[in-house]
C-alpha cells in the first residue's frame, strides 16, 4: 500500500462512518484510529463484536493528535487508551480487550489447546498472509507476467494453507473454529475485505470455486454476513485511491 497520500479522505465514510458517529462520546477505552488502516479495523471488528464502549478518534497520519502523540510519541495507529494507558501493536490490543472485557463475547476458546490453535493460525495471517498479500498487490512492474503469476500463487497458496487449518463446520456458521466468529477470523477480515484491491490494480483476481477452496469460500461468505464487518468498511473511492500508484 506504501503511505497514503496528503490528501487522504479525512473520515471514515459509508458505513463506518455511521459507527464513527455513534462512538465519540467518552468511555474508558479510547481507540485512536485511521479509517482506512487494516490493523486497525482488526481492533474495531474485536470491539464491534464483543459490544465494549469506545470512544473513536480519528488520527489523520500527517496532522496527529496531540493527545495521541502524549501517550504513543511514535503516533502509530491503531493506539487505545485505558484508564489513561496506552497499548498499541493490532494483535496485542485484541487479546488486550478480550482479557479486560471477560463479561463481553468471549473470542478466544476456553480450552488451553484451541486458545493456542487459535493464536497459531492469528499468527500465520500477520506473519505470512498479509506479506504475500503486500508483496503481490505492490509487484511492479505489472508487464512482468510470470513475476506477478508467483507473487498471485504465493498469496493463494498461504490462503488455502489457512483454510485447510479451519474445523470442520458446524451448525450455523463456517468461521474458522465453528459456528460463531473468534479472534482469528476478525484478524484476518480486513484482508479479506480489500481482495478486490487486487483484482482491479493487479489484473483479474479470485478465489477459485473448486471444491479445494470451498471451506475458504463458506468461511468468506460467513465472515462478510457480519454485521461488524461491513460496518466497519468505507466507501470504495476513497479506498480506492488510497492504493493507487
Amino acid at each position: 500500500m506504501g503511505h497514503p497520500d496528503a490528501d487522504v479522505h479525512p473520515v471514515a465514510t459509508g458505513a463506518a462512518k455511521t459507527v464513527v458517529d455513534r462512538h465519540q462520546e467518552d468511555q474508558d477505552l479510547i481507540l485512536y484510529g485511521s479509517w482506512f488502516c487494516p490493523f486497525v479495523q482488526r481492533v474495531w471488528l474485536v470491539l464491534e463484536e464483543k459490544k465494549v464502549p469506545y470512544k473513536w478518534v480519528e488520527v489523520n497520519p500527517y496532522n496527529k493528535p496531540d493527545s495521541l502523540m502524549k501517550i504513543n510519541p511514535r503516533g502509530l495507529v491503531p493506539t487505545v487508551e485505558h484508564d489513561g494507558k496506552a497499548l498499541y501493536e493490532s494483535s496485542v490490543i485484541c487479546e488486550f480487550i478480550e482479557d479486560a472485557y471477560p463479561d463481553h463475547q468471549k473470542l478466544l476458546p476456553v480450552d488451553a489447546y484451541d486458545r493456542a490453535y487459535s493464536r497459531l493460525w492469528s499468527d500465520f495471517v500477520s506473519t505470512r498472509i498479509v506479506p504475500a498479500f503486500h508483496r503481490y498487490l505492490q509487484f511492479l512492474p505489472v508487464t512482468d507476467l510470470p513475476g506477478l503469476e508467483e507473487k498471485r500463487q504465493e498469496f493463494l497458496d498461504t490462503l488455502l494453507t489457512f483454510s485447510r487449518a479451519m474445523r470442520e463446520p458446524k451448525e450455523g456458521g463456517f468461521f474458522f473454529g465453528g459456528s460463531s466468529p473468534m479472534m482469528v477470523d476478525l484478524i484476518a477480515a480486513p484482508w479479506l475485505q480489500r481482495l478486490w484491491v487486487l483484482d482491479e490494480y493487479k489484473g483479474p483476481f479470485f478465489v477459485p470455486l473448486t471444491t479445494e477452496w470451498k471451506r475458504w469460500n463458506d468461511w468468506a461468505n460467513s465472515l462478510s454476513d457480519l454485521k461488524s464487518y461491513y460496518e466497519t468498511e468505507s466507501d470504495k473511492e476513497p479506498t480506492r485511491k488510497l492504493y493507487k500508484r
